[in-house]
């Protein structure tokens, strides 16, 4: 790991990583392996600390003189879009693990040092980018029904949402936009990460990897992404307490299934762009 690009990989001759065909019984065993690796390097203080951190800047503006009443469920969801990104640490403990090393929580910070570093913050840019567009097109959205006055309050929000023809249209309008924008994010952000951290390849090919991942696994990714909006969702239930602990079992399964839907770097069957 000591001559990682940006974009591509440090070869005259890109390759691709090979993208397998899992089963639905790959998720489960990917998420026992990621239970077991947060039994065994619990981080549940620290990412309850994260997350009330990351909950506090996003949630401040329904709080402050810029009331985003209307903007709520994709300031909520942005947690959900920078999640791949916040559990960069957690595939570094499970690769660590895996291999056979020294595994403390305390490894998880080392990841900031590592050479794959530039590529995982263009991957990360690109997702707050998709997250900047989705808030952009709410705001617009909801701007285009109601007008550029905000709602005075809660129960004027809802009674907007759920008694006037102009709300019924902005819950159709805004979960048909909401989920593109969540499938976009969630094809590149599936299996980016970890493959950085694992092989040289850079953003560019990373991205294009976990795109190929999710079109050749739809049914078992769509499944996948099913259990990580669910998991994410009883977390927020609880005040968000719960995400102390789905966010790290999430983020070591991650690791996991990645593992097995892409071959290792040493794999004979490394393919170029003209062989797919």
């Amino acid at each position: 790991m000591t001559s990682f690009h940006i974009l591509t990989s440090g070869s005259e001759i890109q390759e691709f990583p090979v993208v397998r065909k899992i089963g639905f019984a790959d998720l489960r065993d990917s998420l026992v392996e990621g239970f077991h690796d947060f039994l065994a390097m619990p981080s549940h203080l620290l990412f309850l600390a994260l997350i009330y951190l990351v909950i506090g800047i996003f949630l401040f503006p329904t709080s402050s003189g810029q009331n985003a009443l209307p903007l709520l469920f994709p300031l909520l969801a942005g947690y959900a879009l920078i999640g791949p990104f916040a559990a960069i640490g957690l595939y570094e403990v499970s690769r660590r693990r895996e291999q056979g090393l020294p595994h403390s929580s305390d490894y998880a910070f080392s990841v900031l040092r590592s050479p794959a570093m530039p590529s995982i913050l263009a991957v990360g840019f690109t997702l707050m980018v998709i997250f900047l567009l989705w808030l952009a097109t709410a705001q617009a959205l909801y701007q285009s029904l109601f007008g550029v006055w905000a709602p005075q309050s809660w129960g004027h929000f809802l009674n907007q949402l759920f008694t006037t023809h102009a709300g019924h249209r902005l819950l159709a309008f805004g979960v048909g936009i909401g989920f593109v924008y969540a499938v976009i994010a969630f094809a590149i952000g599936a299996i980016s990460f970890p493959l950085l951290l694992d092989q040289d390849v850079g953003a560019a090919v990373a991205i294009l990897t976990s795109v190929k991942a999710v079109l050749k696994n739809p049914l078992v990714m769509a499944a996948w992404a099913l259990i990580i909006a669910a998991a994410l969702a009883a977390g927020m239930a609880t005040f968000f307490v719960g995400l102390a602990i789905a966010t790290p079992i999430l983020g070591h399964a991650t690791w996991h299934l990645y593992r097995r839907v892409v071959a290792p770097a040493d794999s004979e069957a490394r393919l170029s762009p003209a062989a797919g």
